[in-house]
């Protein structure tokens, strides 16, 4: 793990956190569901193409959700690791082009 904080819930415990990423490559709408311990959850809608950023517990559960013609569909079940950013090391942004990001994909 590159990057770990502290997440402060009920007062006094801390969980660490991941930063985790997730981008709707699809042309619906979604919903992300993120559920942790100590009571943590996250629940945000993703638009067609968005990125969403968010820190979540370790050990949390990842969901994503659409509407379909029966009702709510799960589109698929992920884990916090799955989704970690990886920030990139001075070396690798040193070796790009200027103008480039190396947030951004290419296609």
């Amino acid at each position: 793990m590159d990057r770990v904080d502290q997440l402060l819930q009920d007062g006094a415990v801390l969980v660490p956190t991941l930063d985790c990423g997730y981008r709707n490559a699809s042309d619906r709408m979604v919903i992300l569901r993120c559920c942790g311990d100590e009571q943590f959850y996250l629940e945000r809608v993703v638009f067609p193409f968005e990125m969403l950023s968010f820190s979540c517990p370790a050990a949390a559960s990842v969901e994503v959700w659409t509407h379909g013609l029966g009702g709510p569909e799960l589109v698929e079940c992920l884990t916090a690791e799955d989704l970690l950013l990886m920030v990139p090391t001075p070396a690798v942004a040193r070796d790009l082009p200027f103008g480039e990001s190396p947030w951004l994909e290419n296609g």
